[in-house]
């Protein structure tokens, strides 16, 4: 089995990644570390440190399982904690390569000049004004929806559901629902301008169109750990990935389990 190590700069966490390389060091003829052409990549640290990895190898997601091993402070992620790294071990030594799916969301990008490029998220992509208000027509399949004044626009994956988008009122969709959620960044809603107010569920067919109309303002795209700030954009679109990302199912955290240790804490006797 090939497997990469990716980790943060954290001491903690390189003290980590270093013990896990030595366990695999010690089965020679199962394991091999390969960054470049992985089959199972490791990441050690936290969930920033899990999509710094997913973006590192976002080109080869068809032939590689993630694993996360918690040193961060979430760990949404994660299945293994960093105490368990000779139990992850043995399990990678009876690998079936069973895998859990998530879907992923694309961001195309138009820029002024014509040129489009997509980019995929784990968690989310943003469309946001750095300074000043965002006014943008939002459009879905082709039909006009509202015009759009506020701070900007977040698109969510069913796992992002529980970042940014949570914090803007949305709701948690479970990962089999392979859609987008649309939710609002700081809205300006009064009797002069006027947007739906609530977050929108996109099906996986369907496509969001955001027109940026401030003419050369800038504006901050942002998808994941990533950010950047630009005046080419005319539009941008969100929709539901064809790609999946494949966690390893050794061990695998259901969901709601997730959420549940992730914002609830312990269950209460």
């Amino acid at each position: 089995m090939r497997i990469a190590i990716y980790h943060n700069d954290i001491e903690q966490t390189v003290t980590v990644a270093k013990n896990l390389l030595n366990l695999l060091s010690a089965h020679p003829h199962e394991f091999t570390i390969d960054d470049e052409n992985p089959e199972v990549v490791i990441s050690v640290g936290g969930d920033g440190t899990l999509l710094a990895a997913f973006h590192h190898y976002a080109d080869d997601l068809e032939k590689v399982r993630f694993i996360g091993v918690h040193t961060g402070h979430l760990g949404f992620y994660a299945d293994w904690q960093s105490f368990e790294l000779p139990e992850l071990v043995e399990s990678l030594l009876v690998d079936k390569a069973k895998t859990v799916q998530y879907p992923l969301l694309t961001m195309r990008v138009h820029h002024k000049s014509g040129v489009e490029e997509d980019v995929l998220a784990l968690n989310e992509a943003a469309i946001k004004r750095p300074r000043g208000t965002l006014v943008a027509d939002i459009t879905i399949d082709g039909d006009f929806f509202e015009r759009f004044r506020g701070d900007g626009i977040t698109a969510a994956t069913p796992t992002g559901s529980t970042a940014y988008n949570k914090a803007n009122g949305g709701a948690i969709l479970h990962p089999s629902l392979a859609s987008v959620q649309l939710s609002e960044i700081a809205s300006i809603n009064n009797r002069v301008y006027r947007t739906l107010g609530s977050p929108l569920i996109i099906g996986r067919n369907e496509v969001v169109r955001i027109a940026e109309i401030n003419n050369n303002a800038s504006v901050t795209l942002a998808y994941d750990h990533l950010t950047v700030e630009t005046t080419d954009i005319e539009w941008v679109e969100f929709r539901a990935a064809e790609q999946h990302i494949s966690f390893a199912e050794y061990r695998h955290t259901p969901f709601w389990h997730r959420v549940r240790n992730s914002f609830i804490g312990d269950e209460v006797n």
